[in-house]
């Protein structure tokens, strides 16, 4: 009995070795599953995006997956029980024979047969290693891990490219993202600061983080609060920081830091500044402002002019790019549907949206978009104008130029000369090829709801419209029977449709004398014959053939609706009506406009008679002087030549030098590059001559090409000459003698 209970038990034993190996496996396969959703989410926090609200977001997101992970691995555990694994077993090891649940059960309760059953089966299962038994696959943590390794270094890489334009001012030489880190060399500016920082705060529009420069001369955006930070190696008495033409501004201690001193100011506009401590003022440093560029509007599609012709879908596709350097806020789109003519035009506006997402707002957005003409409710004739107009995330605002779209009216005739007539000189049947084509489209989209009869008859119906409009044009061409359509001339002796009895007289009169014959040939150009279809008309070649052509698409789209083919008649009838509307261009009458004719010169009364005695030699004087800009300049600039050239100094130099050095500073502010040193040099030069000490004499020849570079460049023009130039008398005899 001892032997049994130890068997049993330890069957039992191997059970459980095979169920809490199993379970160990399981929370492996759960831990990468949950570092594979917490990769993504950890950089996300680390990156900081959305600041504190994604930050604390991802957070909760990280929390949430550990604690699902946990929840599922004891869900496992719960349900994971001795039989579970037991009928695990039976599937995985055929040798079991199904029988691990014996195990499971007393032996006293099993009769003979389960009793031996039991017995071989824990032999069996004695010999099963617990690894092999309780293997799970690492496939399902493997791959969320891969997927999600690829999704962090993913974002590490997008979030560097993305942030790489958003904080250009990170980029820019001499700036830094550490905000605490100093200028470089904080003596060279005075001997008396022992660090210095310039913090800049960009405004919100540019969605920047602060940063610091770690320059004197720096650039910032426009509405960005800079703030300096001086720490001097000894007490100053009201250190100040002086921006050119502004008063100065004092700097504040900074609480429990000892001789510690700050100031902000909000830039709006380029400048020059310099800092002035216990009496030493620093050299100038520029100040650059970036200002907030509008959004721009690049439009692909459609033209500047579109025209929608008849027969084409009314529809237009627009393509654009916007853009912004910081961000687009809003983006829409102004439309003005015209319609009507002359006084009774009426005009109505209506905004579009735009199929843009502005979210997050991007700094690049590509339209493409298709305006339903229909839906704007535009018919034939009407007109649209429109307009892309964009917002950025600031102030900026940019819109396009107009773009005019317009559906094509068959039925006007656009020319000049109508309206100047005053009359309308084209017949009404003109307008009819119009009318067949619509009737053909309106029959094909009813075709699938008609029967064949009622299908038949209209098609019929139209075609025999078609014929009519035929035979009003074949009168222009002298074709008035049917049977001659299509042909160049009536064949002889045909009888049909043209007969002796036909009320027209084509014989020569009896006794017609031979004078009365010549007269019948001089008008004989001028007759209707209708055996000749070719003199039947005064049209021009050009437009004959022309019209013949639209004759002949006519009688192709009669065929095809006669035979119940409208869909292939189609063509054929645009054809006609586009060969119809070049006729209509081309039958123009141009009238000379009247206007004002100079009476004739009386050329032999004056012509090559030498008479010079009324002509007067025209005289002119003008006194020119040179423009005066810049007074103060032009003095410093001889002052500082004689200086340069050994000259003495006099007492006013160092106040005529400070005057020109404040024009120079007006420079430097727009090109710091050019005469910020020489700003410097000015500077040096009239500390020296106000202690009486000979002025440098490199400062002086810098001082002196900039004063140059900055005086304007004189420009000589040609003059007229004040007294006329003597006249030669080889060339005055010419002229007496030329009569």
């Amino acid at each position: 009995m001892t032997s049994t209970t130890t068997h049993t038990t330890h069957v039992t034993a191997t059970l459980e070795r095979v169920r809490t190996h199993y379970f160990r496996r399981k929370a492996a396969v759960m831990a990468l599953q949950a570092l594979g959703m917490a990769l993504p989410l950890g950089m996300w926090a680390y990156k900081g995006w959305g600041r504190e609200g994604g930050v604390m977001a991802a957070l909760l997101l990280l929390l949430l997956v550990g604690t699902l992970q946990v929840w599922r691995w004891w869900d496992v555990y719960r349900k994971t029980s001795l039989a579970t694994v037991a009928h695990h077993l039976n599937r995985k090891y055929p040798q079991l024979e199904e029988s691990t649940q014996l195990l499971l059960q007393p032996e006293e309760e099993l009769t003979l047969l389960p009793q031996l059953q039991r017995q071989r089966v824990a032999g069996t299962l004695a010999q099963i290693p617990v690894r092999e038994a309780s293997q799970v696959s690492y496939k399902n943590g493997f791959l969320p891990l891969v997927i999600g390794l690829a999704l962090a270094t993913g974002l590490w890489f997008v979030s560097r490219l993305l942030q790489q334009p958003a904080q250009a001012g990170t980029t820019r030489t001499g700036t830094s993202t550490n905000v605490q880190e100093a200028v470089a060399q904080p003596k060279a500016i005075l001997p008396a600061i022992e660090q210095m920082n310039i913090r800049i705060s960009p405004p919100g529009y540019t969605r920047k983080a602060p940063y610091a420069v770690t320059t004197p001369s720096f650039k910032a955006e426009v509405g960005a609060q800079v703030t300096w930070t001086v720490q001097t190696n000894q007490a100053i008495q009201s250190p100040k920081l002086i921006l050119s033409n502004q008063k100065p501004i004092l700097m504040r201690p900074v609480a429990n830091q000892k001789n510690t001193y700050t100031t902000s100011v909000t830039l709006i506009q380029s400048t020059l500044y310099h800092l002035q401590l216990n009496g030493q003022a620093s050299d100038f440093y520029s100040i650059e402002v970036i200002p907030d560029e509008a959004p721009s509007l690049t439009v692909k599609k459609p033209a500047q002019y579109l025209e929608i012709l008849f027969g084409e879908a009314q529809r237009v596709t627009v393509q654009a790019t916007l853009q912004d350097d910081y961000g687009l806020r809003s983006a829409e789109m102004v439309a003005t549907v015209a319609q009507g003519e002359g006084e009774a035009v009426k005009f109505r506006e209506q905004r579009i949206p735009l199929n843009l997402s502005f979210a997050g707002q991007p700094r690049q957005l590509q339209l493409n978009q298709t305006l339903d003409l229909k839906k704007l409710g535009m018919t034939y004739g009407d007109e649209l104008y429109f307009y892309l107009q964009a917002y950025d995330n600031h102030r900026g605002y940019t819109r396009t130029e107009s773009f005019l779209v317009e559906i094509e009216d068959t039925t006007v005739v656009e020319t000049m000369d109508d309206l100047s007539l005053g009359v309308n000189p084209n017949p009404e049947y003109f307008r009819s090829q119009r009318q067949i084509i619509i009737d053909t489209e309106k029959l094909i989209q009813e075709q699938k709801g008609l029967t064949q009869a009622v299908f038949a008859d209209r098609s019929n119906n139209i075609g025999v419209d078609q014929k009519l409009l035929r035979l009003r044009y074949g009168k222009f061409l002298g074709e008035e029977f049917e049977s001659t359509i299509g042909k160049a001339a009536l064949p002889e002796g045909l009888a049909e449709g043209h007969t002796a009895d036909d009320g027209h007289d084509h014989s020569p009169p009896k006794g017609a004398s031979e004078h009365e014959a010549k007269m019948g040939e001089l008008l004989d150009p001028y007759l209707h014959k209708h055996d000749q279809e070719e003199a039947a008309t005064f049209f021009e070649p050009a437009i004959k053939a022309q019209l013949k052509g639209a004759l002949a698409q006519m009688w192709e789209a009669e065929l095809r609706l006669r035979t119940n083919r409208p869909k292939e008649a189609l063509p054929f009838e645009y054809k006609a009506l586009r060969m119809l509307k070049d006729v209509q261009q081309k039958s123009r009458v141009y009238v000379k406009k009247s206007g004002f004719e100079p009476p004739p010169l009386k050329e032999p009364e004056k012509r090559l008679t030498g008479d010079l005695s009324k002509v007067q030699t025209v005289q002119q004087r003008r006194e020119e002087k040179p423009s005066a800009s810049y007074p103060v300049v032009r003095q410093a600039l001889q002052r500082v030549e004689s200086l340069k050239a050994g000259g003495n100094p006099k007492p006013e130099d160092a106040s005529l030098l400070e005057q020109a050095g404040q024009e120079l500073g007006k420079a430097a502010v727009r090109e710091p590059r050019q005469y910020l040193r020489a700003l410097q040099d000015v500077r040096k030069v009239v500390q020296d001559l106000r202690v009486n000490r000979k002025p440098c004499q490199d400062c002086l020849v810098r001082v002196e090409s900039a004063l140059h570079r900055f005086l304007p460049v004189s420009e000589k023009s040609a003059q007229k000459r004040i007294t006329p130039a003597p006249e030669k008398k080889l060339a005055q005899d010419y002229f007496n003698r030329l009569n």
